[in-house]
């Protein structure tokens, strides 16, 4: 560590991941996590041992694509380094976030691309018909963890930990395949013996994951809130036990949120905490049973409707029926922050844009690109770099985030923003590009310092570097 250009600070946090690698797989993960985070524009892995070589490190760049492709480490085991570094700052009850992700990519030669569902290009006609639209590309199952803010308490951030890639059923063995919420109950069922005994755990996500699924095989101990759908079948609880015959699993069929839409009775108005900021709706809740989806356990149900009544009404479910219907909204809120981690890390970071991990036909083999391979291409090279490489940029937003907790400075970097962007007045709070310009900064002043500049010309430098783009 002592070659390396990088302050004190955040050689110290790569120091706690020695454990996950050998001694030259570790130099080549310091290499890749600086160069992550200087490199400009498309970060591919080129590109990122570029800035590399302008450290001065002469690693061979062969030598880096074998540690994605060959090396001995797992993407888990850096996760779980990962949740150490942040359980100061994690309640008794951790929050996690699970939802899945999109990489546009294409080509038959490379590894798990399939053909998915695209919600951001997806949209509505203007007689109300919905556009779906298919994308090749990689389709990342993700859990996150909810890190509070520590300046700020209504804010917070969604730090990815655990990456699965989900293969559709055409491109992977029948014994292989996996649904996307197989994989969410594999790393929920992972973060929670992590967390151990001595920790809660709750989840959230989107429909996709509030299922049968996840719901009933999820820990006992993990409790799950998400939305219902509106047309859901629920039950009421048996309060005793059936005299004769077998002992009944639920009771009578109860109104369904849809038919409570309708409804006049039984609402209260109340101001919940959502997204940021106080909303005023109507809540209607109650303790019963969904019973195709969750089982004979009993769930707390919540509806909500706005000023447009029925047509704005939404449904949510929560696994523990003790909470309240502010904590199930406000919880279930916090899902949009690992959206937020999406843009950052994809924006940002370049969570989209290596490309290795592909394979090559043997020469003179022509090859039908109209149709799928007749082989599985589950190489091991190729595998392994597709699998580890797109989750280095969520590693990397993991330690910039980390190093900012402890090193940042959020009112000067707000002041800096608003000075360099008079017309944003609105902004009071420090975001995700602030932090990174301050880690790049502060890794440059790093270099120009082992150069041994005067004041005056390290200054100059710095400012340079702004000017160019390079820190800021």
């Amino acid at each position: 560590m002592q070659s390396y250009c990088i302050p004190s600070a955040l050689a110290a946090l790569f120091r706690t991941f020695e454990i996950c690698f050998t001694a030259p797989g570790f130099r080549h993960f310091v290499s890749l996590m600086t160069g992550w985070v200087l490199v400009r524009g498309p970060h591919t892995i080129s590109r990122v041992l570029r800035v590399v070589r302008r450290l001065r490190r002469s690693a061979h760049h062969a030598s880096a694509y074998r540690f994605l492709s060959h090396g001995r480490w797992s993407i888990d085991a850096v996760g779980h380094v990962v949740l150490g570094l942040f359980l100061p700052w994690l309640p008794q009850r951790v929050l996690a976030i699970v939802d899945d992700t999109l990489c546009p990519k294409c080509g038959r030669q490379l590894f798990g691309v399939g053909i998915h569902h695209d919600t951001t290009l997806s949209t509505y006609h203007r007689d109300g018909r919905r556009i779906d639209t298919c994308r090749p590309g990689h389709s990342w199952v993700v859990l996150a963890i909810h890190v509070p803010c520590p300046w700020a308490s209504e804010r917070g951030w969604a730090i990815p930990l655990l990456f699965r890639l989900y293969r559709t059923p055409g491109r992977c063995p029948a014994a292989s395949y996996r649904k996307r919420s197989e994989l969410a109950v594999e790393l929920i069922a992972l973060l929670g013996s992590w967390l151990g005994p001595d920790r809660g755990l709750d989840v959230t996500g989107d429909g996709a994951y509030c299922c049968k699924t996840v719901l009933r095989r999820i820990p006992q101990q993990v409790r799950f809130v998400g939305p219902l759908p509106l047309g859901a079948a629920l039950y009421d609880t048996v309060d005793r036990p059936s005299l004769r015959g077998r002992p009944r699993r639920k009771g009578y069929r109860v109104a369904s949120p849809r038919t409570r839409l309708a409804q006049q009775r039984g609402w209260e108005e109340a101001e919940v905490l959502m997204y940021g900021r106080p909303v005023r709706v109507q809540i209607f809740t109650c303790v019963c049973i969904w019973y195709p989806s969750a089982g004979t356990s009993p769930v707390r149900i919540v509806i909500t409707r706005g000023r447009r009544g029925a047509l704005d009404g939404r449904a949510y479910v929560s696994t523990d029926p003790g909470l309240s219907a502010e904590e199930v909204l406000a919880t279930y809120a916090r899902r949009w922050l690992l959206e937020v981690s999406f843009r950052d890390i994809k924006q940002e970071l370049g969570f989209e844009d290596p490309r290795n991990g592909w394979w090559r036909r043997p020469h003179g083999r022509r090859d039908d690109t109209c149709r799928p391979p007749a082989r599985d291409l589950t190489s091991r090279k190729g595998k392994n770099a597709v699998e580890r490489t797109a989750p280095l940029a969520g590693l990397v937003y993991a330690l910039a985030l980390r190093w900012y907790l402890e090193n940042g400075r959020p009112a000067l970097d707000v002041a800096r923003a608003r000075r360099l962007a008079p017309w944003y007045r609105h902004k009071h709070a420090v975001s995700f590009p602030d932090m990174l310009a301050a880690l790049r900064r502060e890794i440059w002043r790093e270099q120009f310092r082992r150069m041994r500049l005067g004041t005056r010309i390290r200054r100059i430098a710095l400012n340079l570097c702004e000017m160019a783009g390079l820190a800021a």
